[in-house]
């Protein structure tokens, strides 16, 4: 194992947004049996402190690659292209006009207590995020677009943001 290796390299993964997570899971399992600390508990301390910096790396690298907006952010990465998600947040105006309705429906149903209307919105916006990143997939597996992919990240970032939101307004009711 190559302590430099990229993510996907560390996995032995082809590095591509479309991943075989069932097959990431195994291999991280591998990676994990292989490096966990408690094989080296009777290792001297230079082992012991190696053992656990690779199974800090291998989590680091499981827990990017399992999700789809992390591993989208990683592949930019990557690529050289930094998102500058905190300083670049200039997005089209239907977008931003989309995203304003979304939050007024949400707050909507949250103060009327209304659980069925958030579940509807949450199983709209999971749709809607799941075909975006069909989209995605198609951007930096096939099309190789990195501006535009770069583009489709940040604006996932805004839905799974206000998919978090839904899910604790759904929770507060809950409660």
């Amino acid at each position: 194992m190559d302590f430099a290796a990229d993510f996907f390299a560390l996995f032995e993964l082809p590095r591509a947004f479309r991943l075989d997570l069932s097959e990431l899971d195994a291999r991280y399992r591998e990676i994990q049996a292989q490096v966990h600390p408690d094989r080296f508990a009777h290792a001297g301390e230079a082992e012991r402190r190696l053992s656990m910096q690779w199974a800090t790396r291998a989590n680091e690298a499981y827990q990017t690659l399992k999700k789809p907006l992390e591993r989208a952010k990683y592949l930019l990465h990557l690529a050289g292209r930094d998102l500058q998600a905190e300083s670049n947040t200039a997005m089209p105006v239907d977008f931003l006009m989309e995203q304003m309705e979304w939050r007024e429906a949400v707050a909507e149903a949250r103060s009327g207590g209304d659980h069925h209307e958030l579940e509807h919105l949450h199983n709209r916006l999971r749709g809607d995020i799941a075909g975006r990143y069909d989209e995605l997939s198609q951007l930096l597996d096939e099309a190789g677009d990195i501006e535009t992919a770069a583009d489709r990240v940040r604006r996932l970032m805004f839905l799974e943001k206000l998919l978090h939101e839904i899910d604790d307004a759904l929770a507060s009711l809950d409660e």
